[in-house]
């Protein structure tokens, strides 16, 4: 295995990485070929610290300027810029990432946190970003549109209804966040749900030049429950303690083999904070020691922010903050990694 930081391959152009492009495989096959055998690069079997890179949503529906919810942050081009440094670092340690996961937001359009999953007095769905609480739903002003029920499949109107109470009041009682109602996007077999091109690329350049199969996860197509969390979905239960999702444990055990995990991804604020406390809650049960190994990559993902509407900035370093102390790590892409 390399033991040293590589130069960037020529292929890569910062100035693409906010764009939409179809990859050459068969030509970046062939140049991570001569790669390898330029710089000596091992089958990532043979890697005796054993890296995984740990990437969460990097998604064109999150990255790319123009889809449905992407990540400004409060530059307004966080994403972007979370993007161009992710390709660089993984360019840069191709010789010594062993594997690489990557999560996928995975969405149908009638989820509970779409706005045709509700209605109100009048038949009208709620518009993006409606923050919908127990109250609201008490009080009659929101409730599950009943033209989807049918093609649920998972309960009359009845059960939804009483459902929708609980799953709202359990948000409530977890003190997370209340139910929004996001914008359809990372729309299962779309263009939105398909990792952006740039950091595909450097993914399929990564999988060749070191012999790694990429690891793909989906997450978020029940359509009760949001699932910011690739360990778990937002609830576990419905309101006679029937299960609406469960843990992740495989993948829990998976990530934990490794000697580091370093995680990056889309946002800070949402998928990637709660992916943590969901890990972090997981290694509590485990070993709290296991905290060690994980490192996040502080200048490669981006908090929610829509100007004058929400700024998910300050929550989003709470919760990194907590992670450090905890035990994990906290680094830039262009830190001296110790390897």
């Amino acid at each position: 295995m390399s033991t040293h930081v590589l130069p960037l391959p020529a292929h890569f152009d910062e100035d693409k990485v906010g764009q939409l492009w179809s990859v050459p495989y068969q030509q970046r096959a062939e140049e991570a070929r001569q790669w390898a055998r330029r710089y000596h690069l091992r089958p990532s079997g043979e890697d005796k610290k054993k890296i995984c890179l740990f990437l969460i949503d990097v998604q064109n529906t999150f990255c790319l300027p123009g889809f449905e919810l992407f990540v400004g942050g409060r530059s307004g081009r966080g994403a972007v810029e979370d993007n161009i440094r992710l390709c660089r670092f993984i360019y840069r340690y191709l010789g010594m990432i062993t594997d690489i996961y990557v999560t996928l937001d995975t969405h149908l359009a009638m989820q509970i946190f779409h706005p045709i999953f509700w209605v109100d007095k009048n038949g009208n769905h709620p518009e993006s970003l409606t923050l919908i609480t127990r109250r609201d739903i008490e009080e009659g002003r929101w409730r599950v549109n009943p033209q989807i029920i049918s093609q649920l499949d998972i309960g009359s109107q009845d059960y939804l209804q009483r459902y929708v109470l609980h799953y709202t009041g359990k948000l409530e009682e977890k003190g997370r966040f209340q139910l929004m109602i996001w914008p359809y996007h990372a729309m299962k077999g779309g263009i939105g749900q398909a990792v952006v091109p740039a950091v595909e690329e450097a993914l399929f350049f990564h999988s060749i030049a070191r012999n790694s199969q990429t690891v793909f996860i989906n997450k978020g197509e029940n359509p009760l429950t949001e699932n910011y969390s690739i360990f778990a979905p937002e609830v576990l239960e419905d309101f006679a303690d029937q299960p609406v999702g469960k843990r992740d444990w495989k993948l829990f055990e998976k990530l934990i083999g490794y000697d580091w995990v370093i995680i990056a991804g889309q946002a800070k604020s949402h998928c990637v904070a709660w992916t943590v406390a969901d890990l972090l809650a997981m290694i509590k049960k485990e070993d709290k020691k296991l905290a060690d190994k994980f490192y996040l990559l502080e200048d490669c993902t981006s908090p929610v922010v829509v100007p004058g509407v929400v700024d998910f900035s300050r929550s989003a370093d709470e919760a990194f903050a907590a992670f450090v102390q905890a035990g994990m790590h906290v680094i830039k892409s262009t830190d001296p990694l110790g390897f």
